[in-house]
């Protein structure tokens, strides 16, 4: 490996800004981009914001080989199509990442690139050795067997992919105040599951996992509690607010989850004040039940919105 490289680049300079636009991608409608490699692939196209991901944790386990070209390069139209076929035949023993610096120049300033087509070597978050120009195809098999040769101990997808078998993954090690809630929920004791999830938030307000917990545990137990004809006695009272908490989780808990919202929806037009708060917050702790993008929570949020405003 070659001393220049190591731990002369720090990767982690990406990472803020990838997780950024992670986040802001996450919230933003699809805008035609090609999706995410999948996680085996050989040849990927890399971003700024795919970076972190796709070369930095893909480099725990195989080396990454990050090709740095640009279109309007001539040697890199020589260089590139040889390193990809070299990945294909690699059976996933090496990545090769291929990234434009026109489109991404973070990433080439990052490296402190000069020219290219430049080539460097990434194996456990880190780069490692590198080269630059169009080498001859039997040069960087070389280049490549040698990767392989000083990495091999040391990242376990290789030897994984040469005998064709996937990696073991890590397992996290459980949440011991995770596990007693589930034991409790499975139990049935519902109060004592959303006492422990409860407990995490007190000290966590931000644990998301905690908070989503909490609403299906809350849920489950009213659900299992609803009475059927609880919507034969709300449809009767429409002004009386517990009945049409009460039949709306009876709708949901039976799968009617549209006729459930919409109950609840019609019940805030009607109200004001206090009772029309109540209501609110019952319905976003319901929809808090279901996948944000369920067509049916997509729905009931316009009516909701259309019915507060």
């Amino acid at each position: 490996m070659s001393a220049a490289m190591a731990g002369a680049v720090d990767l982690s300079a990406l990472k803020n800004r990838a997780d950024a636009t992670a986040r802001a991608a996450s919230q933003a409608p699809a805008n035609g981009d090609a999706p995410a490699a999948p996680v085996g692939a050989a040849v990927i196209e890399v971003t700024e914001a795919t970076f972190q991901a796709e070369v930095v944790e893909r480099s725990l386990q195989v080396p990454v080989v990050v090709d740095l070209w640009a279109t309007w390069c001539g040697p890199c139209k020589q260089l590139s199509p040889v390193l990809e076929r070299l990945a294909q035949e690699s059976n996933g023993a090496w990545v090769l990442a291929k990234v434009d610096v026109d489109a991404n120049p973070r990433i080439a300033q990052l490296f402190q690139v000069q020219s290219v087509p430049t080539v460097i070597a990434i194996a456990g978050g880190q780069p490692v050795d590198a080269f630059a120009g169009a080498q001859p195809e039997p040069q960087i098999r070389q280049w490549i067997d040698s990767l392989l040769n000083a990495l091999r101990d040391q990242l376990p997808g290789i030897r994984a992919a040469e005998e064709g078998v996937e990696p073991a993954a890590e397992e996290e090690p459980e949440d011991p105040r995770f596990t007693a809630a589930e034991d409790a929920l499975e139990r049935g004791d519902y109060a004592a599951a959303e006492d422990a999830y409860q407990k995490i938030l007190d000290s966590e307000p931000n644990n998301e996992q905690a908070k989503a917990a909490l609403t299906q545990v809350r849920f489950i137990a009213r659900a299992e509690q609803a009475d059927p004809a609880a919507i034969e006695r709300a449809d009767a009272a429409p002004d009386d607010i517990d009945a049409q908490l009460a039949a709306a989780d009876a709708e949901v808990a039976v799968g009617r989850v549209a006729e459930g919202f919409d109950r609840l929806v019609r019940a805030i037009k009607r109200t004001s004040g206090d009772d029309r708060d109540r209501i609110r917050r019952h319905l976003i702790e319901m929809f808090e039940v279901f996948p944000e993008g369920d067509d049916r929570v997509v729905a009931a949020r316009r009516a909701l919105a259309s019915a507060l405003f």
